[in-house]
């Protein structure tokens, strides 16, 4: 009798936990956007004032932060976050932009351009923002970090209130996705100045 309790504890574990116990199997830490979202066809304004179509800003990774220019303390970090997110990437970077959509007509401080320099800065109406991209319940639309896909569609909101340890587990759904898509992403243009 216990030869056959000892055989049969696994199969009956596995039933157990099969019907009961139900494990999630979700391994990313940003929150997957159902449906997706494509670019929507909105212009901004460079920090140099030239005009770009959102639209053109596909066939490439972005992480994408939206707050006025005077960029306030959850701001500052989500730059911070962002640039460090791309640089922890190694020789992978070049295959994700990061951007800051600016939503009001605030001037951006000029101690902030020199940390900008390879970001894509860009000026765009708080209206279309909104009816592209939406906060989880109860949270702005700035609370959050957001990714796009090189086909330019917003497939992933990351928590609000990043710090450094979310960050950290948000480079890790970066570094899968883009291990993923190697095969058909490829460095693509050079940031809109």
């Amino acid at each position: 009798m216990l030869v056959f309790l000892v055989c049969a504890a696994p199969v009956l574990a596995s039933y157990i936990t099969y019907y009961w116990v139900r494990p999630e199997g979700r391994r990313n830490f940003g929150e997957l956007i159902e449906p997706q979202r494509a670019l929507p066809d909105l212009s901004g304004v460079s920090l140099t004032g030239q005009r770009v179509n959102l639209k053109t800003l596909k066939d490439q990774w972005l992480l994408v932060s939206v707050a006025g220019g005077g960029c306030n303390e959850l701001c500052g970090r989500h730059l911070y976050l962002q640039r460090q997110m791309r640089e922890g990437l190694g020789k992978d970077k070049d295959r994700l932009d990061w951007v800051w959509l600016v939503s009001d007509e605030t001037e951006v401080p000029s101690s902030l351009l020199p940390a900008l320099k390879e970001a894509t800065v860009l000026r765009v109406a708080q209206a279309g923002l909104s009816a592209w991209l939406s906060p989880a319940a109860g949270r702005q639309i700035a609370d959050h970090l957001y990714l796009v896909d090189p086909m330019g569609n917003w497939m992933m909101r990351f928590p609000a209130d990043l710090d450094v340890s979310g960050a950290a587990r948000a480079r890790r759904d970066l570094e899968r996705l883009l291990r993923a898509s190697a095969s058909w992403d490829q460095p693509g243009r050079e940031p809109v100045r």
